[in-house]
């Protein structure tokens, strides 16, 4: 908003380029005393603001937290430029674009309960930090660098947030439906998101980069001894080999619902429990036996799934699928197997 308070046209004109958060003054005549205030007349505070002036001509006098900027002084001419930070703090609300559930296990546009999420925006914080040091005992911390979110009302177990992005646990006791995700920090509150929040929404570990070979997008199975279901040498700093029927096989997953023993979110997991749905993982087409379905302990809200690999033909494209409750998953995974 800019104001005028003489007479006649203003000599004063505004440029923003549409979707920038940087914009140009401009003072055609006289003198430029300048205040940002909103549209509705609350002020703007300032978190970082850097600045240019730009003498066209004319001999004007600057008067402010910063350096004299009077052409002529500390060398400076018509025409030059003086940048730097103004003093105060600059904070532009929270803008929200998209909410995904975790990107390396499906990235779906829909979400659940208990699930982790991953919230893409501009000024979501500001700083970039993690929940180090943030844990009460076993629970996990609802604030990060200032940061907070709500999901349906119900506060988002945050582990990571920066300027674009904020990642977390969305509770387990939000409701399922249309709901907002409000993202709050120092400089305000964004408007509402909206997503569908499903009672289920399972995804198998399946990072699109790394475990993209190819062309192809592969699960990423674990051994108890630490070693990758992967050709051995195809990844020179990962300890791999190929699965073999009898095998087992640990795959990981979020957003397959509640557990026996009722661990909820944002609380790193004690014991070894039991999915509640019915799972069916199948390898290759066949059913494969599943020793464990539950939450990983010491994690929180990560599942893990040890099943044995089937006797099914050696294959370094071998389909992986699920079902959960009779739905099945919609991604699109293989593994290798070898014999």
């Amino acid at each position: 908003m800019l104001s005028y308070p003489g007479d006649g046209q203003s000599p004063l004109t505004a440029i923003t380029a549409p979707g920038s958060e940087y914009f140009t003054l401009s003072l055609s005549a006289g003198s430029l005393t300048y205040t940002f205030n909103e549209s509705n007349g609350t002020s703007l505070s300032f978190n970082r603001l850097d600045y240019s002036i730009f003498y066209i001509q004319g001999t004007f006098a600057c008067t402010g937290g910063v350096a004299s900027c009077d052409p002529g002084t500390v060398g400076q001419t018509p025409g030059a430029t003086e940048s730097g930070p103004v003093n105060g703090t600059f904070a532009l609300a929270p803008t929200i674009q998209t909410v995904i559930s975790a990107g390396s296990y499906g990235g779906f546009t829909s979400i659940a309960p208990a699930t982790w999420i991953e919230i893409y925006g501009q000024n979501l914080a500001t700083t970039t930090a993690d929940w180090t040091g943030g844990f009460q005992g076993n629970n996990a911390p609802t604030t990060v660098g200032g940061t907070t979110v709500t999901v349906g009302g119900e506060s988002l177990f945050i582990d990571y947030v920066s300027p674009g992005q904020v990642n977390g646990q969305v509770p387990s006791d939000v409701a399922a439906g249309p709901q907002q995700v409000i993202v709050t920090n120092a400089a305000g509150t964004s408007p509402p998101f909206t997503i569908t929040v499903n009672p289920t929404e399972p995804g198998l570990l399946a990072p699109p980069g790394s475990f993209v070979i190819s062309g192809t997008q592969y699960a990423v199975a674990l051994f108890s001894d630490g070693f990758y279901d992967l050709p051995p040498g195809l990844v020179s700093e990962i300890a791999s080999r190929r699965a073999v029927p009898g095998d087992t096989i640990m795959l990981y997953g979020i957003g397959f619902g509640p557990v026996s023993d009722g661990t909820s979110a944002g609380v790193i997991d004690q014991n070894l429990n039991q999915l509640d749905a019915a799972l069916d993982i199948a390898i290759g087409g066949v059913s494969a036996t599943i020793q464990y379905a539950g939450l990983t302990p010491q994690v929180v809200g990560l599942y893990q799934f040890n099943v044995v690999v089937p006797d099914i033909p050696a294959n370094d494209k071998t389909p992986l699928t699920f079902t959960l409750n009779g739905t099945p998953g919609t991604q699109t995974m293989f593994l290798f197997i070898g014999n």
